[in-house]
């Protein structure tokens, strides 16, 4: 991934799906589709040492789901629309699903399809969250954020290709300067 055209300073906590503390000394910030494969391996890999640092207070993680018109994109918007963001353990036990069950709801015909799946395998209901996607695009539109996953670790900015050891090693420098 590209990184030179990203504008860092253009991204900030006010838009996304906010795990843990708002004052944990580091912030690992997250653009992610949840049709993209790439952020699925993400998802996965990076989860489990998040959750440690989140559970810990020492690192706020923010998802920001960001709907993007690519067509191989387009029904992972859809998903992102049942996602409660004022319910951030469920928000996530719901990528966990979506994730696991890429293959399936992501061969559906049509967009209508995907929002009958999501309302039939997950009894969700669209939620009032236009104005956070909004600023999401809003945002990675401003940071020239073309592809997901994209990740911002203070001015460390990295894709799916990170190893949860590098992950660890980055995450540890942060906590270290932030003391």
């Amino acid at each position: 991934m590209d990184i030179s055209k990203i504008k860092a300073n253009e991204i900030d906590t006010a838009y996304g799906l906010e795990i843990g503390d708002p004052n944990a000394p580091v912030k690992v910030l997250e653009f992610i589709n949840l049709q993209c494969p790439f952020c699925k391996k993400w998802h996965n890999e990076s989860k489990e040492l998040l959750a440690k640092y989140v559970e810990e207070g020492k690192v706020q993680h923010i998802i920001k789901h960001y709907n993007k018109e690519t067509p191989h994109l387009v029904k992972g918007n859809v998903i992102h629309r049942y996602l409660d963001y004022s319910n951030p353990k469920a928000a996530l036990e719901e990528m966990d699903y979506f994730f696991e069950k890429q293959d399936e709801w992501g061969t559906l015909e049509n967009l209508d399809d995907v929002a009958a799946y999501v309302e039939e395998k997950r009894g969700l209901k669209v939620q009032s969250n236009e104005k956070e996607i909004e600023g999401i695009i809003e945002e990675a539109v401003r940071a020239n954020i073309e592809f997901v996953p994209t990740v911002f670790i203070g001015e460390a900015i990295f894709d799916e290709h990170i190893t949860v050891d590098e992950l660890k090693t980055l995450i540890e420098d942060k906590l270290k300067k932030a003391h």
